[in-house]
């Protein structure tokens, strides 16, 4: 997905893992709604994510460094429901509307059900994503402390980009942005992948749906 030049909810192109013959495909989806996964409504009790994993699988592996140079891996969060999505400091729409968005998720849930959720970040601009540049990115959105922000080197993230499948390129015509996939995994406290959320989500819904994924 190219990550600039683009207005939310009006032509965002996106991918959306939907669930097909009892598989999982990546479909280039136009517009500004989407579908949930075949057989599910958004109804109370379920999920109102754009799609959901069916069956859940396991989440792919993710250890990483912060911007602070700390360990980070994803399976110390066993307990807790996982956001996972994919940014870079340097967005000029869609990485910030997805934070934004993020943040206005953790007001609605409260300081009681967003303890039952971590966020976490990863970082597409190797070279751009500085621990000064996340530094500032995390304070501009009020995100300090709220979400864990992933950084390294290209041979460090290349494999992550990839066991999630998230392309990441810098743009031929403009090579300041990063063209990537803007999608936000919703991992359950048992460490599946079942959810997945446009960048242009409902703080609303995503936050109806946290706590089931924080309860399985």
């Amino acid at each position: 997905m190219r990550s600039h030049g683009i207005q939310p909810r009006t032509l965002l192109a996106l991918l959306v893992l939907v669930v097909i013959a009892g598989g999982v495909a990546l479909l280039a989806i136009g517009g500004n709604a989407l579908p949930l996964a075949p057989g599910t409504k958004p109804s109370h009790g379920q999920y109102r994510a754009q799609a959901v994993f069916s069956p859940a699988t396991p989440a792919p592996a993710l250890a990483l460094h912060n911007y602070l140079g700390q360990p980070v891996n994803i399976a110390s969060y066993r307990g807790k429901a996982v956001l996972v999505t994919f940014l870079y400091t340097n967005c000029p729409d869609i990485c910030p509307l997805i934070t934004a968005s993020l943040h206005a998720t953790l007001e609605l849930l409260g300081p009681g059900e967003s303890s039952h959720v971590q966020i976490i970040a990863v970082s597409v601009d190797p070279r751009g994503d500085t621990p000064r540049a996340v530094a500032a990115f995390l304070q501009r959105h009020q995100m300090t402390g709220r979400m864990q922000y992933l950084i390294g080197s290209a041979a460090e993230l290349a494999p992550v980009w990839k066991a999630w499948g998230v392309g990441s390129e810098r743009d031929a015509q403009q090579p300041q942005f990063i063209n990537h996939s803007g999608l936000v995994y919703g991992i359950s406290a048992t460490g599946l992948r079942t959810t997945v959320y446009s960048p242009d989500f409902i703080p609303a819904e995503l936050a109806h749906d946290v706590p089931l994924l924080a309860a399985q």
